[in-house]
């Protein structure tokens, strides 16, 4: 009975975030671990599909470099990164869509479905609503930078209660276009801002953003940010997933959170209790 009781208290500790954020726009960017483990994907299914259920509204933006780089070196397709970009010709792009907007795009919404959501994969060829240009004049090939989100899209799809799984490949600018990849991060910044989400979350495969002793810093700023970048605690890869964070934050989300996808069911832990378990960037 205690253990009844106990599980009683939590679903009553989360109602008052239940209340808050029904009715909200949450973008979810899903990557890494949680991505690839199948006891992960099964329990960020499961966190997806309840917040559906109390009526709060997901979107999804998923990336994919592991599967991609698997699928390359199967076709034997060579490939190069600079700056942490993977350098995109046609050939690149053609097997960068295919894993993103079919293998990995349909195993997601099927995998949501499956557990009793709507969930609809998408990418931005469809209807056009993601458009882009080359990424530096072209320096890193067929890499996108965006210049526009049809919010619309989005919108409509959430009206009619579905699910929007987003692949981050955008339009080009004529027919013959083969399309641009898009830095996944960078496309859900971009899209939850169109659409005014209320968050944004980004799974990794880190607490969050740590501190020179390894220690998880629970929150940031852009001010803390800046100085964090300066002494070099903050570096790496943790530098444009941080920037697509304030870009976020100043386009009128209210907070973007970096979360450990490694933990199951991370995203009810860092919604639905008090201290969370992430790094919150307001």
């Amino acid at each position: 009975m205690q253990k009844k009781i106990q599980q009683a208290q939590i679903l009553m500790d989360a109602l008052p975030y239940i209340k808050q954020f029904r009715k909200q726009t949450i973008v979810v960017k899903y990557g890494g671990a949680a991505q690839i483990n199948p006891v992960l994907k099964e329990k960020f299914a499961q966190d997806i599909v309840l917040l559906y259920l109390v009526g709060i509204k997901p979107v999804i933006v998923h990336g994919g470099g592991k599967k991609i780089n698997s699928m390359l070196e199967k076709l034997d397709v060579q490939s190069s990164f600079i700056d942490g970009l993977r350098v995109t010709n046609e050939q690149v792009m053609e097997v960068v869509e295919m894993v993103l907007s079919g293998n990995i795009n349909k195993e997601i919404t099927t995998l949501l479905n499956h557990h009793g959501a709507k969930a609809i994969g998408i990418s931005g060829k469809d209807a056009n609503f993601i458009k882009a240009k080359p990424e530096d004049d072209g320096k890193y090939g067929l890499v996108g930078d965006i210049t526009f989100v049809d919010k619309d899209i989005i919108k409509n799809l959430l009206k009619e209660k579905f699910i929007p799984v987003i692949a981050p490949v955008a339009s080009g600018d004529d027919i013959t276009h083969p399309g641009y990849n898009i830095n996944a991060d960078l496309a859900a910044s971009k899209i939850a801002v169109a659409i005014k989400a209320k968050k944004i979350i980004f799974l990794t495969d880190t607490q969050g953003v740590l501190d020179k002793e390894g220690n998880l810093i629970s929150s940031l700023d852009k001010d803390k940010i800046k100085k964090l970048k300066a002494d070099g605690t903050i570096s790496g890869g943790m530098i444009p997933k941080l920037d697509a964070c304030l870009e976020t934050i100043r386009g009128g989300v209210q907070s973007a959170h970096i979360i450990d996808g490694r933990i199951e069911h991370s995203i009810l832990l860092e919604l639905f209790t008090n201290d969370g378990i992430g790094t919150i960037i307001k």
